[in-house]
């Protein structure tokens, strides 16, 4: 047996407000005896960021103001921006995991990967005394240079392409679609076989 609602007792138990009392843990407690964590100050730092996090938004109307470009043309630029990041990280890694850097060389192996990705992602390629402004002159053209031999030593250059994770984010969700969809339409013919058996 079940109880029947009115139309207004329905509409009565959608306005009520529930007050669900929430336990916040104090994610800042195991900080306190630290003088480095300033815990005393962590709500006026917390304040700051939210304050400077929302000074520093753009207006989600800013591409109406660009006269010859597009959101489209934007999307590109990012794509194309974390494609060669994504692999200078991973030719990073790649390069770290099997030879040991000194530490004053850690920027150097970073320049030269860039380069290196660069130069497989990009059709216009940085020059390398660009990037020996970018490291501020701690290194030469010629070290640079160097580098890159010694990288492309350890690399095969059929390896140097990798799958982006975020495409694979963009893949998996289709995929499991089609999927369900799939299962789906076996699940329905399984039940009208039945029917009729």
């Amino acid at each position: 047996m079940y109880v029947k609602h009115t139309e207004a007792m329905l509409d009565e138990i959608d306005q009520m407000v529930y007050i669900v009392e929430e336990v916040v843990m104090d994610i800042d407690s195991s900080d306190k005896k630290n003088p480095l964590a300033f815990v005393d100050y962590i709500e006026d730092i917390y304040a700051h960021h939210r304050n400077t996090e929302n000074s520093s938004c753009v207006s989600p109307s800013y591409m109406t103001h660009q006269f010859d470009i597009n959101e489209k043309m934007r999307g590109i630029l990012i794509d194309w921006l974390i494609e060669t990041l994504y692999l200078t990280v991973n030719l990073i890694d790649r390069f770290l995991e099997c030879q040991t850097v000194l530490r004053k060389k850690l920027q150097l192996v970073g320049v030269t990967t860039m380069l290196l990705a660069c130069k497989y992602e990009e059709v216009s390629v940085p020059v390398v005394e660009d990037l020996t402004l970018i490291s501020d002159k701690a290194y030469t053209r010629k070290e640079v240079l160097d580098m890159q031999e010694k990288r492309r030593g350890r690399i095969p250059p059929f390896s140097l392409k990798i799958v982006p994770k975020y495409i694979l984010l963009k893949i998996y969700p289709r995929k499991l679609e089609q999927l369900i969809a799939h299962i789906t339409s076996i699940q329905n013919t399984a039940v009208c076989t039945q029917k009729y058996d």
